[in-house]
C-alpha cells in the first residue's frame, strides 16, 4: 500500500476518534420561530425549516379532499384545493399550520389542520477540496462540521485542517465561518464543532 493511501486512512481513523470522544448533543428541531440566519452556531437551530423537495404531509380533520402529501416545488411553494399555491419554504411545519388555517377559515370555519415533514429532502451540505470523497450529501437531521468531514471519508494528506472555511448562504451573498480542526480535536475551540445549515460548503484547503 502507497503511503498517500495510508496517510487517508490514517486521517479517516482519527476523525472519527474524536467524533466518538467529541461528539455534542443533538437537537431534534423542536418547533420555534425564527430564521435560519439568525441561530446559534454553538449548536443546532431551534426549529427545522422546510425547504424545497420536502414532502409534506397536510391533514385537515373530517376532511379527506384536502388531506394529501405535497411536495414542496423548487419555487418553495405547495398546490392545495381550494388555496391553491402557498409559501412554504422558510416556515416550520408549526408557522405553516397556522397559514393554512387562516386561509381555509373562509371555507372551513375552526378547521383543523395538520402539517407534518414526511421526508426530509432539502437538507443538503457539500464538501469540497482536501478530502476522500467530496461531493454533495443529503442529510437528515442535524450534522456537526466533524460529522460530515467523516462522511467525506476524511482529509488528505495535503488538507490544510486549521484553514478549512464553512461558505454559508446569507441572502444574496455567502458568509465566510471560519473552521480550524485542529483546535476543535485538541479542546482548544469546544464550541467549534457547530452544526450546519441547509446550501452550506465545507471547503478544506
Amino acid at each position: 500500500m502507497n503511503h498517500p493511501v495510508v496517510s487517508s486512512l490514517v486521517g479517516c481513523v482519527l476523525l472519527v476518534s474524536v467524533l466518538i470522544v467529541a461528539h455534542p448533543a443533538r437537537a431534534q428541531a423542536p418547533a420555534a420561530n425564527g430564521s435560519r440566519s439568525d441561530v446559534s452556531r454553538s449548536g443546532a437551530p431551534d426549529a427545522y425549516r422546510i425547504g424545497p423537495e420536502d414532502v409534506l404531509q397536510i391533514a385537515v380533520w373530517k376532511n379527506e379532499a384536502m388531506s394529501r402529501a405535497v411536495p414542496v416545488r423548487p419555487d418553495g411553494k405547495i398546490s392545495l384545493p381550494l388555496l391553491n399555491d402557498v409559501q412554504a419554504a422558510g416556515l416550520t411545519a408549526l408557522e405553516l399550520r397556522e397559514i393554512l388555517t387562516k386561509k381555509l377559515a373562509e371555507y372551513m370555519p375552526s378547521a383543523e389542520v395538520s402539517v407534518i415533514v414526511a421526508d426530509v429532502r432539502s437538507f443538503k451540505v457539500s464538501v469540497m477540496g482536501e478530502v476522500a470523497r467530496p461531493g454533495r450529501f443529503e442529510l437528515k437531521s442535524w450534522t456537526t462540521v466533524l460529522d460530515v468531514l467523516a462522511l467525506a471519508g476524511g482529509f488528505t494528506q495535503f488538507a490544510a485542517r486549521s484553514r478549512i472555511v464553512i461558505l454559508h448562504p446569507d441572502g444574496a451573498t455567502m458568509k465566510r465561518i471560519p473552521f480550524n480542526y485542529n483546535k476543535v480535536v485538541s479542546g482548544d475551540a469546544p464550541d467549534g464543532n457547530f452544526s450546519l445549515q441547509p446550501g452550506d460548503i465545507v471547503v478544506v484547503p
